[in-house]
């Protein structure tokens, strides 16, 4: 078995053990932290579909007016035969 292989495990171990420990000066046993944590994925599921349903109209309406700019601007320089220079992250 390999030496760092050992470490990690024997790290997990030992930070399970201190944590179980905190956890149980809490009276927090496992059954509890379990069950918690199905609400607490609904919860963070629930605040990012609200903020994606925030965003979205947002993004929507500076699409508006962000693509066709776009657009003339690289049939410009399609036209004009100008392209970026290389290495250029310019959008």
């Amino acid at each position: 078995m390999p030496q760092n292989f050992a470490r990690t495990v024997l790290k997990v171990v030992v930070w399970s053990l201190i944590i179980g420990m905190l956890l149980a000066t809490f009276d927090i046993d496992p059954q509890a932290l379990l069950e918690g944590l199905g609400g607490t994925v609904q919860n963070i599921f629930g605040v990012v579909a609200g903020f994606v349903e925030w965003t979205v109209p947002y993004i929507l309406l500076g699409a508006v007016v962000v693509i066709p700019l776009w657009l003339i601007r690289t049939v410009y320089r399609i036209v004009t035969g100008k392209s970026r220079k290389p290495g250029s992250s310019s959008n």
